[in-house]
């Protein structure tokens, strides 16, 4: 078969080897336009974009996806099959070209966290496993038949960072059994509709995470807390603010925390617990949160005890609650 692939960040470059590796033949590959970033705003191509320049492929980018142009490129290719992997919404004058359809890898087990983030969201939300859906794209976001789906533990520790890692070498061996099964007709797509009716679900969502999202809300319970700071680990990463008796406030991400019992001292809550040295803790209605990894606007991400070297916090600093 011959594939147009459509995919932007790492992980979507990683399922674009696995194709080019299982040996299926992709003409061309479509990709976000290059942007400028970092702090001297130089130009910055897609993960997606490397990977096909490595193996000689050729590369559109394209500002509009109904732009007549780049549908007549699209068509020229004569592709059996378009495969979307971690990419913007296409029109349904993209996804219903090809005539054996137009694939989507979700990072969830669909009908469930449909939407942008649903790595994130699913280990905010505490859930015990989530996993790899396929399925056919239609008019609405992530709502098209399934073709199949794989199942990944979540542990309790286990950060935003890691369960992408998961997903994404499991994803290599996912879109190339999907592509196989349709190669092979062999594909009896579940309408997600009916699943939700049989199983009785009610629907969690995914959506984009803004800055605004990542403040941590002291007056929530410790384990929300807890799987928020993991979920949103390493990016966008957790931020919470602190305030120095002068007035100075401190600007911060938060990576990683531990989970502990509350004191029994009695005292403002939320407030801040430390020796200055080697610990920082917040103290919760229900429990206490210790901060283990920090990282100042400006500075490194560094381990709690490093932080207090160069951060001389004491116990009146406050928190700025959100």
């Amino acid at each position: 078969m011959r594939i147009i692939y459509f995919g932007t960040p790492e992980i979507a470059a990683s399922q674009l080897e696995a194709i080019l590796n299982a040996g299926y033949d992709v003409p061309v590959v479509v990709t976000t336009p290059d942007r400028p970033a970092g702090r001297g705003k130089q130009m910055h191509s897609s993960e997606v974009k490397e990977c096909a320049l490595r193996h000689g492929l050729p590369v559109l980018q394209p500002e509009r996806l109904k732009d007549e142009a780049f549908l007549e490129q699209l068509r020229s290719y004569n592709a059996d099959l378009f495969v979307v992997v971690a990419f913007r919404m296409l029109p349904e004058a993209v996804w219903s070209m090809p005539p054996k359809g137009t694939i989507n890898l979700h990072a969830s087990l669909l009908p469930q966290y449909r939407g942008a983030a649903p790595i994130n969201h699913v280990i905010i939300n505490g859930e015990k496993e989530t996993g790899l859906t396929t399925f056919f794209l239609n008019k609405e976001i992530d709502t098209g038949a399934m073709i199949m789906r794989e199942k990944v533990a979540i542990s309790d520790t286990m950060t935003a960072g890691e369960l992408h890692d998961t997903l994404m070498h499991l994803g290599n061996k996912v879109i190339v059994k999907t592509i196989k099964m349709i190669e092979e007709g062999r594909v009896d797509a579940k309408s997600q509709s009916v699943v939700i009716e049989q199983e009785g679900l009610s629907l969690k969502a995914a959506p984009k995470i803004f800055k605004e999202d990542c403040y941590i809300d002291w007056t929530m319970p410790g384990k929300d807390i807890y799987n928020k700071v993991r979920g949103l680990s390493p990016y966008p990463a957790a931020h919470a603010k602190m305030q120095n008796p002068e007035g100075e406030v401190l600007d911060l991400k938060i990576f990683a925390t531990e989970l502990a019992s509350k004191s029994s001292e009695k005292g403002e809550i939320p407030r801040l617990k430390t020796d200055g040295k080697s610990y920082l803790e917040v103290v919760l209605n229900d429990s206490s949160i210790r901060i283990l990894e920090i990282q100042q606007a400006g500075k490194k991400s560094m381990k709690i005890a490093e932080f207090l070297r160069g951060t001389r916090v004491s116990d009146n600093w406050c928190l700025v609650v959100k």
